[in-house]
């Protein structure tokens, strides 16, 4: 009769402590879906920066182009061109700039002519 109340007792603790390291694994598994989501974010952040960068690197290289208002915004190889220049040639000029830049899908050129 002990030994029933023994094995009894031994079942208990043994689902106690499957139970425990089931649920540590799940813990763990979405702790690192977790992590790794928000590294992907991070490394989403890290190209936008870096293509507009780039994009930049260009339009500041391009001759006769007055970059001091223009600001540039990338994402997930989509480039924004905003601000003002002193004329079409340059709005022109810059659109063309950014699309010759490695890993530009898109230009969406939103620069607008403003005398100085």
């Amino acid at each position: 009769m002990k030994s029933v109340g023994y094995l009894k007792t031994l079942g208990s603790v043994v689902a106690m402590v499957v139970a425990c390291n089931v649920y540590a694994q799940a813990s763990d598994a979405q702790t690192g879906a977790t992590a790794t989501a928000a590294e992907n974010v991070k490394a989403g952040k890290r190209a936008n920066h870096e293509l507009g960068r780039k994009v930049r690197g260009a339009l500041t290289k391009t001759q006769g182009l007055d970059v001091s208002n223009i600001s540039v915004r990338a994402r997930a190889g989509a480039v924004t061109l905003t601000g003002t220049v002193p004329d079409q040639r340059q709005i022109d000029s810059a659109g063309e700039a950014a699309k010759g830049v490695a890993g530009v899908k898109s230009v969406s050129n939103k620069l607008t002519v403003m005398q100085q």
